[in-house]
């Protein structure tokens, strides 16, 4: 497993929300366990464990296709246990897969302006609907609302943030000023709306905040909707349902083909983080069951490079 160790810089390029970087590795004999550390997830704002979930899969997939193209057979094994999703372990033959480390160290996410235009329909997702920009913008400003309305939320957020240049972890985990697209100016703005938020909450706060997201969808394009496959049984608890990380699997898989054509996305899962607003969208996409949504992310062309997101070395 030593070849394993040395490509561990490329696994960690994975996605993952507000970049937490929340996976571990751990070594045994011939196999390594895909685990992630608690002090890393978001009890707040991801209760149910489902990004983290996604997080996971998409380093699995990211894991498993930087080891064939450096021509380890490796395969991976779900077993959840205690903080743990499952093992990686040496296979017969090389995982399958079109895309190379290339693909993985090329792949960005982008906050700023896209250029307008629609996401060709002979691109082939995996498990993914898409809907008009314009048409979401309702709900995102709803959800908006709603978070920056919560305490709690925010204090997380809060702690995830990297917007001065002398942070200590700048350079190492968390969404920073570059990554977000904001300005000196705004990335000040922020810091002093959030050192300040008890008292500016009472005076608008959330208001201002969500109304600043509304021109993210305010133009011809396109939003993405990972829909998961329906369960009887959907297991809210996230020790239980932890196996399941092939949608974070198929998740990476799109960001790559995405990526792969030009494209970059940015996250807008809020959306389905609160309740009305993640209903409302699965009536309009026709899903029966609203708790399947798993993942949205507008997708389009930067106007301008996209700064790279800070990435905790293992």
């Amino acid at each position: 497993m030593k070849r394993l160790r040395d490509l561990e810089p490329d696994f960690w390029r994975a996605p993952s929300a507000h970049n937490t970087r929340p996976w571990t590795l751990t070594y045994a004999g011939e196999e390594a366990a895909v685990g992630w550390d608690p002090a890393r997830a978001l009890p707040i704002s991801d209760p149910t464990g489902r990004d983290l979930r996604l997080s996971l899969g998409a380093f699995v997939e990211c894991c498993l296709i930087v080891c064939a193209d450096a021509g380890l057979h490796i395969a991976f094994r779900p077993d959840p246990g205690p903080l743990r999703a499952g093992f990686l372990h040496e296979a017969e033959g090389p995982y399958e897969t079109d895309f190379t480390i290339a693909d993985v160290r090329a792949r960005v996410a982008g906050r700023g302006e896209y250029h307008a235009g629609r996401l060709p329909e002979e691109v082939p997702l995996e498990g993914m609907r898409r809907l008009p920009c314009r048409d979401l913008a309702d709900l995102l400003r709803a959800a908006d609302l709603c978070q920056s309305g919560d305490r709690k939320v925010t204090r997380e957020l809060r702690s995830w943030l990297r917007l001065t240049r002398r942070h200590r972890r700048r350079f190492l985990d968390g969404l920073g000023d570059r990554a977000l697209a904001l300005t000196k100016a705004e990335a000040l703005a922020l810091r002093a709306s959030l050192a300040l938020y008890p008292a500016l909450r009472r005076l608008g706060l959330p208001r201002v905040l969500a109304g600043a997201s509304r021109e993210l969808l305010d133009y011809d394009g396109d939003v993405l909707v990972l829909v998961g496959p329906a369960h009887e049984d959907m297991a809210e608890d996230m020790a239980k349902d932890m196996a399941d990380v092939e949608p974070g699997r198929a998740l990476m898989r799109n960001w790559l083909r995405l990526s792969a054509l030009g494209y970059t996305t940015y996250p807008l899962s809020q959306i389905i983080d609160w309740e009305p607003t993640r209903r409302v969208l699965a009536d309009r996409l026709g899903v029966a069951d609203p708790r399947t949504l798993l993942h949205v992310a507008r997708v389009g062309r930067l106007t301008a490079p996209a700064a790279p997101p800070a990435r905790l070395r293992p």
